[in-house]
């Protein structure tokens, strides 16, 4: 056949339509076999209609019965397209996609899985990362090396934020408490390595979660040690599963298993407001980045917005986007949210009008605490099964970082983390290996317009 196409990208269209194919024949197949449902399940209901007395069960009450069947089997052979047909453009927009993403810094030192992962906001820019080992460390980005240990809780550390101005930590923990402590830190000279990319041999074991990496391994062991916060948070009657500051940092927001959000006054540690109304154990909360409002999510399948801008009065609503434990909601720069769940799916949502999203990303694991990058309005999904992957706000899947038995991480991620101030490493993730990773993201912007 002639053409002018090069034969390598002849080659991958071939491979493309193939795989169509394959798609279309698989969905025909599908088809077929949920055809026969209908047609098996609407002659039981005929059956079962000349025998139930028609005092008990009316013709319309069958009719509407049969209807209601009929329209699962529908809605399903619905939403088995729309999958396939997401799949199939996913291909053609992975494949032809120069998307770069590279693994730059492993951060090892943790004794057990790490929860959280923030970046400073202040200079110098500084990795920090919240632990079940009860601690929290501060890293330098460029070198991997633990230059500070908060060891001021007695419980899991289950999330870190950084002070919009100051060199203070906001740590929340399952000592039922929240501590805000102050570190300083010194860049050292960063030291010229072989390749930042090589991986030691310790990234081939397979720890177990009784497992403990030998002390020599452990890199904070010679860190300078904080051992007590400046203020404890201590209104809680349950896990504080998360904390965050309000902008301007004069106030703080905590999440706790105790199905409440508690709003603090960080000079006097007094508690400012008592956010009530949630059904289960909360998983997340969030502040906008300009403005005074918060997000908090829940076990109990929603997300609720908390409006503070008045300071009188504190407005909420409550969004049900969701069938299963929303696992974080967070904000974008404009006015969007952005929520996650161990439904295996993440939806966008414009706060002008939330009665429905206005994106939805369905995704073949459980989600954990998403994060957005400001600047490219990317999102990082971090997940069950020990991906992660990229997202633009229209729900358009960019990339997948790398995973293997030499790169990535070798259990469930629990966290990413966007830095728009580090030329190198901007994008951080974390997990139940006990690392943080950094990622050297590159999406070009030819791609997030596709």
């Amino acid at each position: 056949m002639d053409t002018k196409l090069p034969s390598s990208v002849r080659n991958t269209l071939l491979e493309l339509f193939g795989q169509i194919e394959r798609e279309f024949e698989n969905l025909y197949i599908e088809n077929l076999e949920l055809r026969r449902e209908v047609d098996t399940l609407n002659e039981r209901l005929a059956v079962e209609g000349q025998t139930i007395d028609g005092a008990e069960l009316s013709k319309g009450q069958l009719k509407t019965k049969a209807s209601h069947s009929t329209s699962q089997l529908s809605q399903k052979l619905k939403t088995t397209y729309k999958a396939s047909t997401s799949k199939i453009v996913s291909s053609f927009k992975t494949t032809t996609s120069r998307a770069i993403c590279q693994l730059v810094k492993e951060y090892v030192g943790h004794r057990d899985g790490i929860w959280d992962v923030s970046v400073t906001k202040t200079q110098p820019v500084v990795l920090g990362t919240a632990s079940a080992d009860h601690t929290a460390l501060l890293w330098s980005i460029e070198t991997g090396k633990c230059l500070v240990k908060y060891v001021g809780h007695v419980g899991s550390v289950n999330s870190i934020k950084f002070h919009p101005t100051e060199q203070v930590a906001l740590t929340a923990s399952g000592d039922q408490t929240a501590h805000i402590w102050r570190y300083m830190v010194q860049l050292p000279v960063p030291q010229p390595t072989s390749d930042c990319n090589q991986m030691s041999g310790e990234d081939e074991i397979e720890f177990s979660d009784k497992d403990e990496p030998d002390g020599d391994g452990d890199g904070s062991s010679d860190c300078p040690t904080i051992r007590a916060p400046l203020t404890s948070l201590k209104s809680h009657q349950g896990v504080v599963i998360a904390a965050d500051w309000l902008v301007g940092g004069k106030q703080a927001v905590t999440a706790s298993w105790d199905r409440t959000a508690n709003l603090y006054d960080v000079e006097t540690s007094e508690l400012v407001h008592s956010l009530t109304g949630h059904d289960q154990e909360l998983t997340h909360c969030c502040t906008h980045p300009t403005q005074r409002l918060v997000v908090t999510s829940s076990r109990d399948t929603t997300f609720r917005l908390w409006d503070f801008r008045d300071p009188s009065i504190h407005s909420v609503n409550v969004f049900q986007g969701h069938t299963d434990t929303v696992t974080s909601a967070v904000f974008t720069v404009g006015d969007n949210v952005v929520s996650g769940s161990d439904d295996r799916t993440v939806k966008v949502w414009d706060l002008k009008n939330m009665r429905s999203p206005i994106a939805t990303i369905r995704t073949d694991s459980a989600v954990n605490r998403i994060n957005v990058s400001v600047g490219q309005r990317i999102i990082a999904l971090p997940h069950d099964n020990r991906q992660v992957r990229l997202f633009d706000m229209s729900g358009v899947r960019l990339a997948r970082l790398p995973r293997s038995n030499r790169q990535g991480h070798r259990r469930m991620v629990c966290c990413s983390a966007w830095s728009e101030d580090h030329p190198i490493c901007n994008l951080f993730t974390c997990g139940f290996d006990r690392q943080a990773i950094g990622w050297n993201i590159n999406i070009p912007a030819l791609l997030q317009e596709k």
